[in-house]
């Protein structure tokens, strides 16, 4: 049990340091939208690139990984947003609770935390991850939210269109589609080239750690208790479980089972607490409340979940 404490307790000791540094002044609130700003505008494109540039393509089309991992973000989805209109819940807080739950926070917690237990795939994994997420999973959970409202079919279709083309904008989607073409490219950087984006790649985790617990400080926690804890249980319990049963399924259909490493990638990365634009979608829609308490509650839980799932997964 220490050795997993070992590699959970720096990454929520850090994610700590970032809520204290805040909280008493060492840093402003607004200083966490700096950092977070350079994770990912800088340190995490060239993390990307970099981690796709050097491997082979094998490595870096990992379908079945990807299929397992949104896979399981689906049937997350489908199942909490199903018991939730059982219970009678409105369909814009139907939306936030199963967008909430099946959304993880693979960049700045995910990364962090397989940058210490399989260091060799973290990488490739915050790739996959990247793709599933924002072209799928996000995707899903706004169109459900804007399904809420009372707007015609065109205005729905051009808030999609909007969001694919922010997507394929974003400093990540170009660091990685570089990488990509550097790849089937066969183009070598020279060893400098490389360094600087190790370097700047090595920033990314420390950062990312401090701004989330930055981030946590002053979230409006006003909000239906009940909901966030469907959020909590259905982000941190149910996501890995649909995961698992996903990668279970997968050698039934035809298709070869997930190496032990990736296996153990993709159900650690479904137990990431959710990411931190959640409380700023649902903040679109009026439900920041229910979401930020839901946010703060999954990434201090994910301390105590992540260290079980760690310990029977190793």
């Amino acid at each position: 049990m220490f050795d997993i404490l070992s590699i959970t307790f720096p990454i929520f000791a850090t994610i700590a340091l970032g809520y204290c540094a805040v909280r008493f002044g060492v840093f402003a609130q607004s200083d966490m939208k700096i950092l977070g700003k350079y994770v990912l505008n800088i340190a995490l494109p060239a993390l990307l690139c970099g981690a796709v540039a050097k491997r082979d393509l094998a490595d870096v089309l990992q379908l079945d990984y990807a299929l397992v991992f949104a896979l399981g973000g689906l049937a997350t989805f489908g199942l909490v947003y199903l018991v939730l209109w059982l219970q009678g819940t409105g369909p814009a807080r139907r939306a936030i609770g199963a967008m909430g739950s099946c959304c993880p926070n693979s960049a700045y917690v995910g990364y962090p935390v397989m940058l210490l237990i399989l260091p060799d795939h973290a990488g490739i994994v915050l790739a996959l991850n990247f793709i599933v997420e924002n072209f799928l999973l996000i995707p899903l959970g706004l169109m459900f939210l804007e399904g809420a409202r009372d707007r015609d079919d065109r205005t729905k279709l051009q808030m999609l269109g909007g969001l694919f083309l922010s997507i394929l904008k974003r400093p990540m989607f170009i660091g990685l589609l570089t990488g990509l073409l550097l790849l089937l490219l066969d183009i070598d950087l020279p060893d400098a080239g490389y360094r600087l984006l190790d370097m700047l790649a090595a920033s990314a985790s420390a950062l990312a750690l401090v701004m989330i617990g930055g981030s946590l400080v002053g979230l409006p926690l006003r909000g239906e208790m009940s909901l966030a804890v469907q959020i909590l249980i259905g982000k941190l319990i149910v996501n890995p479980a649909m995961v698992i049963l996903a990668a279970a399924l997968l050698p039934l259909i035809g298709m070869p089972a997930l190496s032990p490493d990736m296996w153990t990638a993709v159900v650690v990365s479904a137990a990431m607490p959710m990411l931190v634009l959640y409380v700023v979608f649902a903040q679109e829609y009026g439900h920041e409340g229910v979401a930020s308490i839901a946010l703060l509650a999954a990434t201090v839980g994910a301390f105590f979940t992540l260290s079980t799932l760690l310990f029977v997964l190793t």
